[in-house]
Parts: structure tokens; sequence; C-alpha cells
């Protein structure tokens, strides 16, 4: 079971790392996908990355220069660090794991969700003066 962890309220300009792990077992062989959802709003795509070289990511515009993905804890943790955090930034933030078709999905087009994977139940991100 995927699960997300990290999320909380921070003011402008702020700074928070979410974490995405399996219940019981590894990402290590998985492509991670981060996603959001504002209220009222689509669910929408942050960040990827490749399950066959963590140096392969990827990145919404709307995210870019700001937050970075990455491999942690011997690739059993995925982390989404985020930087200079806005308002509009806030959201509920989900992962999602899958074979390496969610990685070629995301990269194409990065601002968008995908329709594979498995998913964790989110995690509130707030940011707020």
């Amino acid at each position: 079971q995927v699960v997300e962890s990290g999320g909380g309220m921070v003011q402008p300009g702020g700074s928070l790392t979410l974490s995405c792990a399996v219940s019981g077992g590894s990402l290590r062989h998985y492509a991670v996908g981060w996603f959001r959802q504002a209220p009222g709003k689509e669910r929408e795509g942050v960040s990827c990355i490749s399950s066959m070289d963590a140096e392969e990511t990827a990145y919404a515009n709307a995210v870019k220069g700001r937050f970075t993905i990455s491999r942690v804890n011997a690739n059993n943790t995925v982390h989404l660090q985020m930087h200079s955090l806005k308002p509009e930034d806030t959201a509920v933030y989900y992962c999602a794991a899958h074979s390496e078709l969610l990685f070629r999905l995301c990269r194409t087009r990065p601002d968008s969700s995908v329709r594979v994977g498995s998913w964790g139940p989110g995690t509130q991100v707030t940011v707020s003066s």
C-alpha cells in the first residue's frame, strides 16, 4: 500500500518535504509520480521519477526550479522537496507507483495526471500566511 507523509501548513516562501513509501515494501523497482488536487480543480501532475534511472525526472512547469524529486533510503522511499512555496501550491498531494509506463506518461505531459498506478490516500499541504 502506497502512503504519503510530510504534509502540513507552511507560510509562503517556506519549505516542506513529502515522503512516499510502500507499507512493508520498497519503491526500488517502481516509477513514482507526485500529483496534486486543489479544491474545485482537477488533479494535476507535479513530478515523477524513473524506475530505471534515478537521474531521470520530470517536473510540471508550475513547480520547476522549486521542487525536487529524489530516491532516498536505498531507493525504498521517494521524497518531494518543496521550496519557495506559494499559496497556489495548496492542495492534497498524492503519490502513485507503477511500472516505467507511469514515468513515460508523466514525462510526456508532466502537468497532467495519469490513470495508472497504485495511489496513496494523499497528504494535505497548505500554504498560507
